[in-house]
């Protein structure tokens, strides 16, 4: 090489060595006496001194001039990464030679040991910027981001397909200076990028959803209970995207990195006046009431095993969820529905098989997932003749022996002559159609929709007596008179002896009538018969004998009945 090229390549590390100055000055990595922290140099003008030195420096990096620390640090562990995250890599022990708190500012290799550099403060002080050697709260480093692991994790984008800004290690190591710049501070905390949209995050993470979804499009201001501790940069959450609900670094809730404890964090935005205001439904008579302190939910759990948990993640994926004024619309017509409210979008569930679902299809699907074959506790369940012990699944599969069409499309044979007009035009149901906030916006009220709370029983949209010597009325079973038509009920059109049952014996459509699906025989069970085992006594047997005709062997209110026949005929 002529003295004419080392000349040129002097002056090109000179122009580096000039620009990453500037770009350092003022800047928090500015610790020299002129510095504009509180923690400087208290007589030391030079600026990169604290990490580069021209002679007696260290190889792991140009002219590196910082003992690197030799700590074990606690790393970052969640049940739903598919990356082996090992201790930091080189490049980021240059970082935690001063970011986690245990090796002296001022302590250089070109000076001695002994003689550091003075500083107003000797160590890095307690804050954000000290890491310490807990690094469970922090976005994960010491890992390998490549092919394989997005290939392992859809939720990931190929590395090839990241912005070049992001600085990946030369076999794909993700450290420290993927995200940080440490000689930029432009766009503030030596970003790479800006995290305006969560255009940092998403330039690596693949979200299901995140793009339309209701939480990256939110105008809605930042409330104050996430900004008090740890301040937000923007004000809207569509500004603050990921940020407004995680924390790159010393999150307090280690694991996924959030602001707070789950359903506390949802509960910070969800507690409004408006529609989605879900406080005010929380704690009615029934309902899916969320327990901050209980926090079980985890995305890797088993259906079939999980402990009994209600958490606003169990239903809703933040990334994905979406507000879709048009479903409102759809539901109070009753037409042509999406089988999946925008609101559940990219949740896992359960399939009719009982086999869990990375992702359901089907509304039913996601309460499968605790109402399948490992069926939430209930004090309220009502125990019947065919008893699923609360396994939801076994009732409405398609060849069960009768169901409400959950699963399968409503027979059109005139065979339920009670239905109104309106329900005639129902192909298939929804779970929501019976269990919703009675005053939800879908059912034409002003509060939130879904099942997370109502003043009926067993999440009821409307009133549904279930006890014994029920007193007849259009609101003692308003949730059934939605469907069938009273008139018609009390007519006999269906069942010869539905007023002599309903009116004069005060027997509730429940003691009959299971609300979901009977398993068994079509010949025993059609029509949803399932009896009660608190009001009808004896053998139970029911034989369905063509149409609107059958006979019933049972003792209820003290009389018992043996091959007692109806029919259209009937008396």
């Amino acid at each position: 090489m002529g003295r004419g090229a080392m000349t040129a390549a002097a002056v090109a590390w000179l122009a580096s060595v000039t620009l990453a100055q500037e770009g350092i000055l003022h800047s928090p990595h500015d610790l020299s006496v002129d510095g504009p922290g509180m923690v400087r140099a208290t007589a030391e003008s030079r600026v990169c001194i604290f990490c580069h030195a021209p002679h007696n420096t260290s190889p792991a990096a140009p002219l590196w001039n910082r003992h690197n620390p030799t700590t074990h640090y606690r790393i970052y562990q969640s049940s739903t990464t598919d990356a082996r995250i090992d201790q930091p890599g080189g490049s980021s022990k240059m970082c935690l030679s001063c970011h986690d708190g245990s090796i002296a500012l001022g302590l250089v290799l070109s000076r001695e040991a002994g003689d550091p550099i003075p500083m107003t403060q000797t160590f890095m002080p307690s804050g954000p910027a000290n890491l310490t050697n807990d690094l469970s709260d922090d976005h994960p480093i010491g890992l390998r981001f490549d092919r394989a692991l997005s290939n392992r994790d859809s939720q990931l984008h190929s590395p090839d397909r990241i912005s070049a800004q992001i600085q990946l290690g030369a076999r794909g190591e993700l450290e420290c200076v993927a995200c940080h710049d440490a000689h930029n501070n432009e766009l503030g905390n030596f970003l790479q990028m800006t995290t305006r949209e969560g255009a940092l995050c998403v330039t690596c993470h693949n979200l299901d959803g995140w793009r339309d979804g209701a939480h990256a499009n939110s105008p809605a201001a930042v409330p104050l209970s996430l900004n008090r501790d740890l301040p937000t940069q923007f004000a809207s959450m569509r500004d603050e995207a990921c940020n407004a609900c995680h924390v790159s670094h010393s999150a307090p809730e280690r694991e996924r990195l959030l602001r707070a404890r789950g359903d506390d964090l949802c509960l910070s935005c969800h507690n409004g006046l408006d529609a989605s205001d879900i406080t005010r439904v929380a704690n009615l008579l029934s309902g899916h009431r969320p327990r901050p302190t209980l926090d079980l939910h985890d995305p890797a759990e088993n259906p079939r095993t999980m402990r009994a948990h209600v958490n606003c993640v169990d239903c809703h994926n933040p990334h994905a969820a979406a507000d879709d004024p048009l479903d409102d619309q759809r539901f109070l017509r009753r037409g042509s529905r999406s089988p999946l409210p925008a609101e559940m979008r990219a949740v896992a569930g359960v399939g009719l098989s009982g086999r869990p679902l990375e992702r359901a299809r089907q509304e039913y699907e996601v309460c499968l997932r605790c109402h399948a074959d490992n069926p939430v506790p209930s004090r309220d369940r009502i125990v019947r003749q065919r008893d699923t012990l609360g396994n939801i699944r076994r009732e409405i599969l398609p060849n069960t022996a009768s169901a409400h069409p959950l699963t399968f499309p409503a027979r059109q044979d005139g065979s339920v002559p009670s239905l109104t007009p309106e329900a005639r035009g129902i192909t298939v149901m929804q779970c929501q159609d019976c269990h919703n906030n009675p005053d939800a916006r879908a059912l034409g009220g002003s509060g939130p929709n879904g099942p997370h709370g109502s003043r009926f029983e067993f999440l009821l949209a409307d009133r549904y007596e279930t006890a014994d010597f029920t007193l007849e009325s259009p609101q003692a079973y308003a949730l059934c008179y939605q469907c069938h038509d009273r008139n018609s009920i009390l007519g006999d059109e269906s069942f010869s002896l539905h007023r002599v049952h309903i009116v004069d014996g005060r027997s509730s459509c429940s003691a009959c009538h299971a609300p979901h699906g009977v398993p068994g025989s079509p010949t025993n069970h059609d029509h949803l018969i399932n009896f009660d085992l608190r009001v009808v006594g004896g053998q139970r047997r029911f034989v369905d004998t063509g149409r609107l005709a059958g006979s019933c062997t049972l003792t209820c209110h003290g009389v018992q009945h043996v091959n007692f026949v109806y029919g259209p005929s009937s008396p």
